[in-house]
């Protein structure tokens, strides 16, 4: 069955196996579109096309190409969770910098290999004007903080406090604008602000975890 990402984005949550499918051919088509000709240039009509699907098929899910991007990013960031959970779990619970170290691995993997995923990640680089009065994505970074917060903590069996969530919410500003910076430098990500990516933090979240 397809993936059905969690958002308030979809117009209607699939039912059927069919529809979960043909939800997730139409995220698919718009991730390779982005890639190719960029947001502003990304339309319903052309998505439905990519995806061989009906363009009431798209209106169905989606009012609008922004809703259409925000249930990508939320996709990206459900794999994101996924792909570090299965890392982090067979690891020591007292391995706080290893845990980190999947968090950063996993977040530069699909950067380089996830269709769409270089402009939207998890929502914060579509250019669509003051994030503040646009209530489909205001909350992503949040979001993005939330999911890591409950992660680190299950594995390192600390309570996701108030405290916990704003250290993680200033560790993920802090990695995404030196990581916006690394590829910016060379379309891979450079290695050497990825790797004093990694420094920053764990000298930062060391204070807290050690």
């Amino acid at each position: 069955m397809g993936t059905v990402p969690r958002t308030n984005s979809l117009r209607r949550a699939p039912v059927q196996q069919r529809s979960a499918d043909r939800l997730a051919r139409i995220l698919d088509a718009c991730a390779q579109l982005l890639d190719e000709s960029g947001y502003e240039q990304l339309s319903t009509r052309a998505v439905a096309a990519r995806a061989g699907v009906p363009i009431g098929s798209v209106y169905r899910f989606f009012g609008n190409k922004r809703a259409m991007a925000d249930a990508l990013a939320q996709r990206n960031l459900d794999h994101y969770a996924e792909r570090i959970g299965g890392r982090i779990s067979a690891m020591p619970g007292e391995d706080w910098r290893g845990a980190i170290d999947a968090v950063l691995d996993e977040y530069v993997t699909m950067k380089r290999t996830v269709p769409g995923f270089r402009l939207v990640d998890f929502g914060v680089q579509i250019p669509v004007g003051d994030r503040a009065a646009d209530s489909g994505g205001a909350d992503i970074d949040y979001r993005v903080t939330d999911r890591l917060t409950d992660l680190l903590a299950a594995h390192l069996g600390r309570t996701p406090d108030p405290a916990l969530r704003r250290t993680v919410l200033v560790a993920v500003e802090a990695a995404d604008a030196l990581l916006q910076l690394a590829f910016r430098v060379g379309p891979s990500g450079d290695p050497d602000l990825i790797a004093e990516t990694r420094a920053v933090l764990h000298a930062y979240l060391a204070r807290i975890f050690d």
